[in-house]
């Protein structure tokens, strides 16, 4: 039985790299095994698991980051802060690279939606930069790498999905993320200023003439408009789950009615807007829900099979150390990113890790941050990088594939580094933690 369970687990793995639908693989092929090894009465049990998914009171956090990131998305927000932070940090070489990377990380905070990043910031911003002179390689890696800050800055979908897989509080999560979130921001920065000194010419400064004349122009009502806007929706989402004021589900629905909120101070709802923000929200929050529905299906036959007795068991008896099988899972998370989208990775491979990791008595939050550092890689990570993806599709004929890839290495080198010295440093993570 328990070789069954290692069987199904494989075969959904080849099936989603063949591009059959993740919900309906995951869910139909442990049906069919089900079915055919434990018998049809086996799955009585499944509606009780279905409607504890369902009721599960921090899953409705999904939709409402969801429908907060596309209405930021519409509001105009980020070309305004685009426009604004370029001036501000333009007489900087790299001055513009580093403005993608301050408003990429202020999404993330507003958002934690990467698609609706990445799109935005390309369109936007990348234009601009190739009009500047900055390379290819620099000005995609850039924003890539900035729109998925996302993934990792609270409030993130993917640190909600986290805590619902593993168990553990999303606001615990949350306040573990952000440290390491903004150490990545300042590596980020960081590398974009030595690299500028050292190569002058792939990121050159903003002439002062244009700089002062941008600033003479009503600049600090701009920028107070620009940055103090999307300040305070973040202080409103993030404050009050840091001050305990509102749990993660509660401060969600405080950020998507301060993104309606913030469109209409800009003028930009309209009954069109608020119909495609409404059926995007519903799309995405679909999709989750149906891949949550089918991972609930595999994880009762996985076990129902023994899958995680025999894995526990397995890992008993080869006598690997906790960090051994650290290293292993996060290694099996990165090859994993290459191929298949994060939710399916949460869904597929943390529910089948979660209960090793607790019987090494590994802190499940620390485990959980880890996890959500090395899925970032796989945003980034050739040949299916989603980031990738979104920047190519609105990216001008002049902009390769290859570019692309060359651009992103850095930046993913720079987050690997970071996940290591997380590893060995769990205060990092664990900081900010309330005991």
């Amino acid at each position: 039985m328990e070789a069954l369970a290692l069987i199904l687990f494989v075969l959904i793995f080849i099936l989603i790299l063949f591009g059959f639908p993740v919900a309906f693989t995951l869910g139909g092929l442990s049906v069919i095994f089900g079915y055919f090894t434990l018998g049809v009465e086996f799955f009585n049990f499944l509606p009780s698991r279905i409607m504890g998914v369902m009721g599960n009171y921090v899953l409705i956090a999904v939709p409402l980051f969801i429908y907060m990131g596309i209405m930021l998305e519409k509001s105009g927000i980020a070309e305004e802060l685009l426009d604004t932070m370029a001036i501000l940090f333009g007489k900087v070489r790299g001055g513009l690279a580093i403005s993608v990377i301050v408003v990429g990380a202020m999404l993330a905070a507003s958002t934690g939606i990467v698609g609706a990043t990445v799109i935005t910031m390309g369109l936007i911003s990348l234009p601009t930069m190739l009009k500047r002179n900055y390379s290819p390689e620099l000005a995609t890696g850039t924003i890539a790498s900035s729109g998925t800050l996302g993934q990792i800055i609270p409030p993130s979908v993917v640190l909600v999905l986290l805590g619902s897989v593993l168990n553990v509080p999303v606001g615990d999560l949350f306040a573990a993320a952000l440290l390491p979130g903004i150490i990545l921001v300042f590596s980020y920065v960081v590398y974009i200023l030595i690299i500028a000194k050292l190569r002058p010419s792939i990121a050159p400064a903003i002439p002062a003439a244009e700089i002062s004349e941008a600033r003479a122009d009503r600049f600090m009502r701009k920028l107070i408009v620009a940055f103090v806007l999307p300040f305070l929706l973040i202080l409103a989402v993030l404050g009050s789950i840091f001050l305990g004021i509102a749990s993660p589900t509660e401060a969600a629905a405080v950020g998507a009615l301060g993104a309606s909120l913030l469109t209409i101070f800009q003028g930009k709802l309209t009954y069109g807007v608020l119909k495609q923000v409404m059926r995007q929200t519903t799309r995405l929050t679909c999709m989750v829900f149906i891949i949550l529905l089918g991972a609930t299906t595999f994880s009762l036959v996985f076990r129902g099979l023994g899958g995680d007795r025999f894995l526990v068991d397995y890992i008993a008896h080869s006598n690997l150390t906790a960090y051994s099988f650290l290293f292993l899972v996060m290694l099996i998370v990165f090859i994993a990113g290459f191929f298949i989208d994060f939710i399916e990775i949460i869904f597929i491979i943390v529910p089948v890790v979660a209960p090793i990791f607790e019987t090494y008595g590994m802190d499940l939050v620390w485990i959980g941050v880890l996890l959500a550092l090395n899925l970032q890689t796989s945003f980034l990570t050739p040949p299916f990088g989603f980031s990738l993806f979104y920047l190519k599709g609105v990216s001008p004929p002049s902009i390769t594939t290859a570019h692309l890839y060359r651009g992103i290495i850095p930046f993913v080198l720079i987050q690997i580094a970071l996940l290591i010295i997380s590893i060995a440093f769990p205060s990092v993570i664990l900081y900010l933690v309330p005991s």
